[in-house]
């Protein structure tokens, strides 16, 4: 039995099986989640002789790290392999990407959902890959846990966790949230809700569901135009949820008390980064009660776009400041390897492997 995505109720019941008290589940859960023991004879808060039965009946099966590609900027884009399940036993793993990223007091880890995306941004490399498929629960997790492992001995206090890697999350929602409620655990990997973000492309059946669940991350929302003409164009799934449908389930959304809204906007230097288009994004946002704006310079990549100038950005940002609008410009990290935003696509162009983390 695969143990990892396994809930606390999972592993008890399941330990419960074996002929061991149900509390061995607990002790499990910890040794997994909590500890980031994945081989069994480590879990040394259990008996010898259940570890050896569990090594039996039991596995926890782990991406495997192909590269590493370390950036001037101190972070890490991960390069891994995903297991092979179905029909891909008789073919190639999929692969897919994740980044580290260190900062003072704190670290982010930025996480795929899915092996590509099917959402064809056309300003993001990601979405060359079309999807190959959707990852597990235990794919999710798997990512946090491996990154943290490998960088244990550099870890700041505070980890963010950004499911903004490969894929659209809301189109996994299943997986995403068996992932999250252990992520989310306070006796599992125990990442704090303020800590952990997705960011969707305006799935409103998705964004919807989200707001039902007890246990979430905080939410952004890719917006990226100003105007449904423009973002019809780049971004093909507004065809699907147009500006006002998305907009409106923004405004049925139940924030916390402690929880705005984040609107991400990429600047693409001709076509969305106008004084206008910033009036537009005023109007768009004015009947949400909490939010703010983060200005993402577009990263280079193959693909017919290119970078706002500085003064544009400011000046865009500065429009929506003076009307009311939080704004904030966030340039990404790892844009040298290939590991900035719309930059996951695979692609090895321009970056160096560097050896594991010790």
């Amino acid at each position: 039995m695969e143990l990892l995505a396994k809930s606390r109720q999972e592993l008890r019941e399941f330990c419960a099986k074996l002929g061991q008290p149900a509390y061995r589940g607990d002790q499990v859960y910890h040794a997994l989640y909590a500890q980031r023991k994945f081989d069994f004879a480590a879990m040394s808060n259990l008996p010898v002789s259940f570890r050896e039965q569990l090594a039996k009946e039991a596995r926890i099966t782990l991406p495997e790290i192909k590269q590493r590609y370390g950036s001037r900027d101190g972070s890490t884009r991960y390069l891994l392999e995903l297991p092979p399940r179905g029909e891909e036993l008789a073919t190639r793993a999929a692969s897919v990407e994740a980044v580290f990223m260190p900062s003072e007091g704190r670290q982010t880890i930025c996480v795929s959902t899915q092996a590509g995306c099917a959402v064809e941004c056309r300003f993001c490399l990601t979405a060359r890959l079309g999807l190959v498929r959707n990852l597990t629960a235990g794919e999710i997790i798997a990512q946090v846990l491996l990154i943290l492992e490998e960088q244990k001995s550099a870890l700041a206090p505070q980890t963010n966790v950004v499911l903004m890697g490969q894929g659209e999350p809301l189109l996994n929602f299943e997986n995403v949230m068996a992932a999250l409620r252990i992520l989310l655990d306070a006796e599992g990997v125990g990442l704090s809700p303020k800590h952990v973000t997705l960011s969707t492309s305006g799935i409103v059946p998705g964004i919807e569901r989200l707001g039902g669940e007890p246990v979430r991350p905080k939410l952004a929302i890719s917006l990226n135009a100003s105007n449904d003409e423009q973002r019809n164009a780049l971004m093909p799934i507004n065809k699907k949820y147009p500006l006002a449908a998305l907009l409106k389930a923004c405004r049925s959304y139940p924030l916390r008390n402690w929880e705005h809204l984040t609107f991400e906007y990429v600047m693409l230097g001709g076509v969305n980064d106008s004084p206008e288009d910033a009036r537009r994004v005023v109007r768009l946002l004015a009947p949400l009660k909490s939010v703010k704006v983060n200005l993402i310079p577009w990263n280079p990549g193959d693909l017919p776009y290119r970078e706002s100038t500085e003064a544009a950005i400011e000046a865009f940002r500065r429009i929506l400041t003076e009307k009311g609008v939080p704004a904030f410009v966030r340039y990404s990290r790892g844009r040298d390897v290939m590991a900035a935003c719309g930059q996951l696509a695979l692609n090895a162009a321009g970056a160096q492997p560097v050896p594991p983390h010790r």
